[in-house]
């Protein structure tokens, strides 16, 4: 873990970023990715992030991590235990530099419901949420250190409001942002 958490200013390769890894995992998954979708904040224009590129795969049928595990260069993936239920990470690396995390996710009727992409979405249309939640992020870089789980947790609050008025914005249940579980 590093000492500090980088908060960079927005990219504007960072949509490319996304396309090039978008090709070389449509090409690893074949028929089965049903959907590649740009996530987190590097998908957000003008929004500060820690400069990885977030990737949800929605896969039918959802395979267990090993399969993944086998479809993937082992040399530039590496699995990450969670402990999130339905949803297997791969970190990406280059040069030893973490560079994207690839989320495999079952592709389902709920999956442009998912919370993920209704935040990037909400954000997308509210520069004045987009600004409000980069200063967030870097007070919360700074006060937190290299403490990644304590600066994921600091931001729920603000998370939590947005992905609740998207939610009421799509006539959808309220969930809570950590469990997905209804409100």
């Amino acid at each position: 873990m590093s000492e500090t958490i980088d908060i960079s200013a927005y990219d504007p390769s960072w949509p490319d970023a996304f396309d090039a890894e978008a090709k070389r995992l449509l090409a690893a998954f074949g028929n089965e990715a049903a959907a590649i979708e740009h996530v987190g904040s590097t998908a957000i224009p003008r929004q500060r992030a820690k400069p990885v590129i977030d990737i949800f795969v929605g896969v039918s049928p959802f395979r267990g991590a090993d399969y993944y595990e086998g479809l993937l260069d082992a040399v530039h993936y590496r699995f990450v235990r969670t402990g999130m239920r339905n949803r297997w990470l791969f970190g990406k690396f280059a040069d030893g530099v973490w560079t994207h995390n690839i989320h495999i996710v079952p592709y389902d009727g709920g999956f442009y419901h998912r919370n993920e992409l209704l935040l990037r979405d909400y954000l997308r249309k509210r520069p004045d949420l987009v600004d409000a939640y980069g200063e967030l992020k870097l007070r919360s870089a700074e006060a937190h250190g290299g403490d990644l789980e304590s600066y994921t947790r600091s931001k729920t609050e603000f998370i939590q409001s947005v992905i609740d008025a998207a939610r009421k914005e799509k006539g959808l249940p309220l969930e809570d942002v950590w469990t997905n579980e209804p409100l």
